[in-house]
């Protein structure tokens, strides 16, 4: 096997998927096991095995955790409701939602304060999305909220107040299909109103932006990231996309040989959730069956970006 490794860079992890970990770490240490997590605190299948050995416990309700015990909130966010179940049940929890989905909350919070309909552009189911929905309360307001998931449900979108009008999105989708949709939008809605800053999270158009500046060199894309991961997906269809075969692997096990004899170029890169060591072994793997390791010139993004963990679970 003769063939050239590229790795993209930025790839892996991303400062909310750090804090997120190290809150369950903290939380370990501080209080030790089991401590409780309202579902994958990330998306990925050897973070989450990692923590269930350390004495983690993952569970889909918080009817499920025993009362006056710890919970920590995934990097997705979550809605009222669930925040108010958490206190229900006397649950001492802490919250590991990104900061960057946090800003979303808010700004549906504000929208709807102001009385508007919002559009909330993301896949329907992903906890992210539930968490985002769950965060419009409009009680007294005449806010009505929408989801929208792609250009055909966009053109055929009513809403009840297209004059008083937003937009939001979930932190982790595809920046050009966003962006398709978003047009679409403004073509249906002219006064809509559209976020202060990007919703669409630094590290996922940073990696976005890193597989495309290899494509051009490559043949063939694996992304390292689990099926679940919404970020790594994004990443596969991109290369499809610019018609480069590409395949979303956990690990170096996933590899098929044979789907890669024939490439002269393989690119990797990883998801946002997608820890190193992984992609250390995938690398390992591919050059102990003779691949080399080709460095190429890329307009490479510095990530300094690192947010702060609840001042309960700040290391000493």
């Amino acid at each position: 096997m003769k063939t050239r490794v590229l790795l993209a860079n930025p790839r892996g992890f991303c400062a909310g998927v750090d804090r997120a970990i190290d809150i369950v770490n903290q939380a370990l240490k501080k209080f030790g096991p089991p401590i409780y997590v309202r579902h994958e605190v990330v998306h990925n299948k050897t973070v989450v095995q990692e923590l269930k050995s350390k004495g983690v416990i993952f569970v889909d309700e918080l009817s499920e955790v025993p009362q006056s015990s710890h919970v920590i909130f995934s990097a997705h966010g979550v809605s009222e409701k669930v925040e108010k179940e958490a206190a229900a049940f006397n649950l001492l929890s802490f919250d590991a939602t990104c900061p960057l989905v946090t800003k979303v909350h808010n700004e549906v919070q504000r929208h709807v304060r102001a009385g508007r309909d919002i559009i909330l552009i993301g896949h329907e189911g992903h906890p992210e999305v539930e968490g985002t929905l769950g965060r419009h309360n409009p009680e007294d307001s005449n806010s009505n909220i929408y989801l929208v998931q792609d250009e055909e449900e966009a053109r055929s979108l009513y809403v009840s107040q297209p004059e008083n009008l937003a937009y939001v999105t979930q932190t982790t989708l595809s920046l050009d299909d966003t962006i398709c949709i978003v047009e679409i939008l403004y073509e249906q809605f002219p006064k809509i109103l559209k976020p202060k800053s990007d919703d669409i999270c630094y590290a996922t158009q940073n990696r976005q932006d890193a597989v495309k500046s290899i494509l051009n060199h490559c043949d063939y894309l694996l992304v390292i990231g689990s099926i679940n991961s919404s970020n790594s997906r994004r990443l596969v269809e991109l290369a499809l996309k610019n018609n480069i075969p590409s395949k979303l692997i956990d690990n170096y096990d996933d590899i098929n040989l044979n789907e890669l004899k024939d490439k002269k170029s393989i690119g990797i890169t990883a998801g946002a959730s997608a820890p190193q060591i992984l992609l250390d072994q995938v690398t390992a793997y591919l050059m102990n069956k003779g691949a080399v390791l080709k460095n190429i010139e890329q307009d490479t993004i510095k990530e300094n970006i690192v947010f702060s963990m609840p001042k309960e679970l700040r290391k000493l």
